[in-house]
């Protein structure tokens, strides 16, 4: 990135951030005292998408002193911009509570929904603005009225906040739950959609679905799932939590029926808000989980009606996206195929590691599970963040015994090579 473009960078987002030299041992620190005002968002249009690009695109996000975060797939920052966006939603909502929280913020809310619907190139009356994917996956697996006898396929690897609300709502009045089991590392993905296909029987009603699951950041192939369940009359739910900010989406094209996800993550929201998208046709099926004034409502806004919620983290939701259209999806998703491709180089002939996430871009993004052989992943993440100030999340589960980093927009490359120097350091002890 040449020097005019690094300047308009800077000044399109933050006046700049100052880095500070990273220490093993944590200090307290006030945060507030490291922000720095930010400049209105231009309209400058981003070509030259070099590493200098991406380190002016992690000064948007303020750390803790001495902290490496490669922990995006449990909660994601708000850059900068989003933060003091919210704090200004929210002082304005404490200055006239009753004004901002019932009508006057109408059409702002709407403007969030249209930039979400675009994000995910769908139409707005197919988005409605919820809590998180816990709640749109007990929003969707509530609705239904199965029979006793009828199945639901969901399968091993998927989080629980998207296998216990079909064991509440529907297994308990008789439903079945069939449980395939996914490989750890398919060939293709072929092999994936063979698992469903003979998962179904002529009872299977729903397929309920993670997009990347959280064990081993494997991509599963919503697409090609989604036509084989239509073509036998089946639906299809997904948990979007860990694809939704980090992929480019089209979720007409992905031809999924519902799709839950949390902004929090890959979209750098405020905490606690989060999307779902029901195809147009798919709606009838949907109740909502709360009812109050205006539950007679046809439209998917009668999904999200909670007469007092927290707007100004809604509204705020909208700052994060145009943050991330910014950058642009297209160039995140190709970072974080960058990203992924330039960690496992490093460590992919290392026979002290073991990856445990499938290669392909079609089947993994920017989560990725590495195996350090002859140790254990619970003392290794222990000595990563006690030494080396690097969080990450140990994977126990089906025996990965492996260590989960994710490779977010603010990581670069020097990042990465912190972090391989960090676990050849530990594995050589």
């Amino acid at each position: 990135m040449n020097h005019t473009n690094r300047r308009k960078f800077i000044k399109s987002f933050s006046a700049g951030v100052t880095a500070s030299m990273f220490t093993p041992v944590f200090a307290a620190t006030d945060l507030d005292k490291q922000r720095t005002s930010l400049l209105e968002l231009s309209k400058f249009d981003y070509k030259d998408l070099d590493e200098n690009f991406w380190e002016q695109v992690a000064e948007q996000f303020i750390f803790q002193p001495n902290l490496h975060y490669f922990n995006n797939a449990s909660l994601g920052p708000s850059p900068i911009v989003v933060q003091e966006a919210t704090r200004k939603f929210r002082d304005t909502l404490d200055a006239f509570p009753s004004k901002y929280m019932w009508g006057a913020w109408k059409d702002d809310v709407e403007k969030v929904r249209s930039k979400v619907a675009s994000l995910f190139s769908v139409s707005n009356e197919e988005i409605a603005l919820i809590h998180n994917t816990t709640e749109g996956m007990n929003l969707i697996a509530r609705s239904f009225d199965l029979q006793k006898d009828d199945e639901i396929i969901v399968a091993n690897h998927e989080h629980p906040s998207g296998t216990i609300p079909w064991e509440v709502w529907q297994e308990t009045k008789g439903i079945k739950i069939v449980r395939p089991e996914l490989p750890i590392l398919p060939d293709n993905t072929d092999e994936v959609v063979a698992v469903y296909k003979n998962a179904i029987t002529s009872r299977t009603k729903i397929i309920s679905i993670c997009h990347i699951v959280n064990t081993n950041g494997m991509m599963l192939p919503i697409k090609e799932i989604s036509k084989m369940a239509h073509d036998k009359g089946i639906l299809v739910a997904v948990d979007g939590a860990q694809s939704a900010g980090m992929l480019s989406i089209d979720l007409h094209d992905l031809g999924c029926d519902f799709y839950a996800a949390s902004s929090h993550k890959w979209l750098f929201s405020p905490k606690g808000v989060g999307v779902l998208y029901a195809k147009y046709e798919s709606q009838k099926f949907l109740k909502p989980l709360m009812v109050a004034r205006g539950h007679n409502d046809k439209s998917i806004r009668r999904l999200e009606n909670y007469n007092t919620r927290n707007y100004p983290e809604v509204l705020g939701l909208g700052t994060a996206i145009d943050f991330y259209n910014k950058i642009g999806k297209q160039n995140i998703d190709e970072r974080s195929k960058e990203l992924k491709s330039y960690f496992r180089s490093q460590i992919q002939n290392d026979s002290r590691f073991k990856i445990k996430t499938p290669a392909s871009n079609d089947l993994s993004g920017a989560i990725q599970v590495v195996e350090v052989i002859g140790k254990d992943a619970k003392e290794i993440k222990k000595k990563l963040i006690e030494q080396f100030g690097i969080d990450c999340r140990p994977m126990t589960d089906f025996n990965l015994n492996a260590l989960r980093f994710s490779f977010a927009i603010y990581i670069t490359k020097k990042d990465i090579d912190y972090l391989v120097k960090a676990l050849t350091t530990i594995a050589s002890l």
